[in-house]
């Protein structure tokens, strides 16, 4: 890899660490940040049949089409190793997709980071849902999905229909997204 990339990828997980580190403080105390994402212009849908058409390599390397995922409840996470929020809520997140077991909704983890960074991280925490490769260009495609800011972590609840249900910004908590999933 390249100095100039590298320092790329260094400044902005900077940036991030320096984003989620904020976001978590004042987000602690009352939850994550949630919303119901549909703005009436047709920009969360567009957002959503993006997400579905992209491709991304899973931590093996082999390219994953995202539209496997089409037509039934998706949670979305997007997430980096070196974001601490991020890491304390992907054991409990592995809970539950374990629990489900896909019946219901599935799960699925969009790394910002590395290829390398993410699989050493999966070596480490054995986490039961799919983790892709989506490196700094997830960053879009999370703006896209109403994720203005950029913090990290970002979870996105699109129901099977394709819609965007719920975002939430900052560490999840699991009795309030638990509630949303059984609104499916």
């Amino acid at each position: 890899m390249n100095k100039k990339k590298l320092a790329g990828y260094a400044i902005l997980a900077a940036a991030f660490t320096v984003l989620g580190a904020i976001a978590g403080v004042k987000q602690d105390a009352k939850g994550p940040v949630t919303t119901t994402y549909a703005p009436t212009d047709g920009r969360a849908h567009t957002a959503v049949t993006n997400l579905y058409a992209q491709s991304l390599n899973d931590l093996s390397g082999k390219p994953q089409a995202l539209s496997q995922w089409k037509g039934k409840p998706l949670l979305v996470n997007f997430w980096a190793s070196w974001c601490a929020p991020c890491v304390s809520e992907m054991p409990e997140l592995s809970e539950l997709a374990a629990k489900d077991g896909g019946k219901r909704f599935n799960v699925i983890g969009i790394g910002i980071d590395s290829p390398t960074n993410l699989a050493e991280f999966a070596k480490k925490i054995k986490i039961s849902y799919p983790l892709y490769v989506g490196g700094m260009g997830a960053t879009d495609l999370a703006r896209g999905l109403g994720n203005a800011n950029g913090g990290l972590p970002y979870t996105v609840l699109i129901g099977a229909d394709g819609q965007v249900k719920k975002t939430y910004l900052g560490r999840l908590k699991f009795d309030q997204l638990r509630a949303d999933l059984a609104k499916l």
